[in-house]
């Protein structure tokens, strides 16, 4: 596993008075698919995503997350590098949540949470391909 954080997803309850908090601070949203809100950063994207349907995504109950849930996510250059990453992460002790499969706007996806409790995304997302240094955008650009 390359040693980057690609995207920062934080599950909200209030999806829009979340982004109103970053746009506050001065942040500009990128376009994004309904039920995600997202800002770009230098070298990654924080991600707004409702809690509720983040717990459903990963397969877990919205309780087990608490308030602050996020993940941290990584991208991967091909499709078929999630499901390698997320058997590495299992072998090193963490416990795959979702195995790697499709998801409904394209990418392909897979969750596992560290023996430390964070909850981990590995990610290929078509639309936002990485650099050849591995830094990500959201959207590609």
């Amino acid at each position: 596993m390359e040693q980057r954080v690609s995207l920062i997803t934080i599950g909200v309850e209030d999806l829009e008075t979340a982004a109103v908090f970053y746009e506050k601070l001065g942040w500009q949203r990128v376009e994004s698919p309904d039920g995600v809100i997202a800002f770009d950063l230098i070298g990654q994207t924080l991600g707004l995503y409702p809690l509720a349907a983040l717990a459903d995504e990963m397969g877990v109950d919205v309780a087990t997350l608490g308030r602050g849930a996020m993940t941290l996510s990584h991208n991967c250059r091909a499709k078929d590098d999630v499901a390698a990453l997320i058997d590495q992460a299992e072998r090193a002790g963490a416990e795959v949540l979702k195995p790697a499969s499709d998801v409904f706007w394209g990418g392909h996806h897979g969750y596992f949470r560290a023996p430390d409790q964070t909850i981990w995304e590995i990610a290929f997302n078509p639309f936002s391909t990485l650099a050849a240094d591995g830094s990500f955008r959201w959207n590609g650009y």
